[in-house]
């Protein structure tokens, strides 16, 4: 027995920026863009979280060896450097949203990635 399953392909719904007659507008590219930008995120996050495992695994398979014990902390270190990267990232992005926009978290225009309307 063949069974079908419905796959939302999308983090955000796209709203108003469909016409009633099914065609996109540019208004939909904000959406396309915050939806590349949320599943970039989790793809970072998720390969931050493989280089960690993968590191942890070579320093505690090396044993003693140095030239394994160098390469597992330079996986472990290049890991850290990428999750302050990504973190960094972030918090430069809140800090332009509350300094220069005016908004904190959720209420930031930045973040909504909202293109105004007329």
């Amino acid at each position: 027995m063949l069974t079908s399953f419905v796959v939302n392909a999308q983090i955000r719904n796209w709203g108003t920026c469909v016409t009633p007659e099914g065609i996109p507008t540019f208004k939909c590219l904000e959406i396309v863009f915050g939806n590349i930008l949320f599943m970039s995120s989790a793809l970072v996050i998720l390969i931050l979280f493989i280089m960690f495992v993968v590191g942890a695994f070579r320093y505690l398979t090396s044993f003693g060896n140095p030239e394994n014990v160098k390469k597992a902390q330079g996986t472990l270190r290049y890991a850290l450097i990428g999750f302050i990267l990504f973190i960094s990232a972030y918090l430069i992005l809140n800090v332009i949203c509350f300094l220069f926009l005016g908004g904190i978290g959720s209420n930031c225009r930045l973040f909504k990635l909202e293109i105004p309307g007329p």
